[in-house]
């Protein structure tokens, strides 16, 4: 099996991983063209700043000795194996670099033979990009769980981000559809990078000739809709594995099903609403200064299908509103639903020098279709309408299904459709 039949499987098998997503194009220039789109596991990542990243999205390896019940590449599966010598994993991604198709790779890998064996061979990967290629890319690399200590520590100098997959939300999930795998093998390796990770950075703080260890954090990855746990549950760990692993962000897949298997539920499709509510909670966690309890509860465990959750929040809470955005602190615009974090940055900034009203809040960024059942501008309410939730609900629920006025430029361009 040559290298590039290699790819087509092993950048298939790791399609499934959340943490970034596949192009999927393939759209092949000719003579007197410009441009070619490949599909070998090219996808795309998002830096802090914005900017888009391409990426070569590919397994080491997908010959697993590990049966776990939702993953395509469970050793009981009839499918196509394939693993990459180190050497061509090497001489893969730096031809793809030199080609301009990526800015980086995302390693992940199956189980082959062990967990030492197979964080080995990555480990190997990263450090002869980085040494022997000189390659200064963007590296992402997945931690195998139940790898040695040193092999993570290895890793941790050699890639930009570090991720160790959490997979199910409880140890009974865990146990139930992939008993090979143990919840200790998973946390160990998460706290050890946590705590290498902020020792790091202090230590850099003293001398930047310290060498970075997983500069741009660690995070893992959680299936939803696999096993029976309720959304409250999911946030719970979320919020958990944010204070205590040092983690900088959780990212949720909706379970697809790829197996027939009695332990797995009988899904219609995949769970995506669900998933899409679980990353607004989440950054409601991460951002907003909100709490897993604040936005669920054991009575309400299930986020709402149509509503976001910050909405939600607000309809279940009145006596928190109306808020007035000329007096707020800060931490109360965050809770309002249409302001966002910078936003509520300008709102701050701007009412030192004038009186905020509705047209001046919208031109700062507020989303005045949601948040003007909920605010005051210096005691006048946008909308009378505080003492009724369900009234308020419908309306933000026609908002959301109303198609967004096109701008100038928009019609302009349909002419040219």
């Amino acid at each position: 099996m040559d290298t590039l039949d290699k790819l087509k499987i092993l950048s298939g098998s790791a399609r499934y991983d959340a943490s970034c997503a596949s192009s999927g194009s393939s759209r092949s220039g000719g003579a007197g063209t410009l441009g070619n789109a490949s599909t070998g596991g090219i996808c795309h990542s998002w830096s802090d700043d914005g900017r888009c990243i391409s990426l070569l999205k590919v397994l080491l390896s997908n010959d697993c000795r590990y049966d776990c019940a939702y993953c395509v590449n469970r050793s009981s599966n009839p499918v196509e194996r394939a693993t990459f010598t180190v050497e061509e994993l090497v001489n893969l991604t730096v031809r793809f670099y030199r080609r301009n198709y990526i800015e980086g790779l995302f390693l992940s890998s199956a189980v082959v033979q062990s967990p030492d064996c197979t964080m080995e061979r990555m480990v190997a990967v990263v450090r002869r990009l980085r040494e022997e290629e000189k390659f200064f890319g963007y590296i992402h690399m997945k931690v195998i769980p139940g790898s040695s200590r040193e092999l993570v520590r290895q890793a941790g100098f050699y890639a930009d981000r570090l991720s160790v997959n959490i997979e199910l939300p409880s140890r009974d999930s865990l146990n139930r559809l992939a008993p090979q795998k143990q919840k200790e093998s998973i946390l160990k390796p998460m706290a050890f990078l946590g705590e290498t990770i902020s020792a790091n950075r202090l230590e850099r703080k003293k001398s930047r000739k310290v060498p970075r260890f997983s500069p741009a954090g660690q995070s893992t990855q959680m299936i939803v809709g696999a096993s029976p746990e309720s959304d409250h549950r999911i946030l719970l760990l979320s919020q958990g594995l944010y204070k205590k692993m040092n983690l900088k962000r959780v990212y949720y897949s909706a379970y697809v099903p790829v197996n027939r298997d009695s332990r797995l539920p009988v899904l219609a499709k995949p769970p995506l609403n669900r998933e899409h509510r679980l990353y607004q909670a989440d950054w409601l966690l991460r951002n907003y200064g909100f709490s897993a309890d604040e936005i669920l509860s054991e009575e309400h465990p299930y986020l709402d299908e149509h509503l976001d959750p910050k909405a939600s929040w607000a309809l279940r809470h009145p006596e928190f509103f109306p808020v007035d955005v000329n007096r707020a602190d800060y931490a109360a615009l965050l809770r309002v639903p249409g302001i966002g974090v910078t936003s509520a940055k300008r709102i701050v900034a701007a009412r030192r020098y004038a009186v905020l009203t509705p047209d001046g809040l919208k031109k700062i960024g507020v989303v005045m279709k949601r948040a003007r059942y909920f605010i005051t501008c210096s005691g006048r309410p946008v909308e009378r309408l505080f003492d009724k939730p369900a009234l308020i609900r419908q309306k933000l629920l026609t908002a959301e299904t109303l198609p967004a006025p096109q701008s100038l430029k928009q019609r302009q361009m349909s002419f040219f459709k």
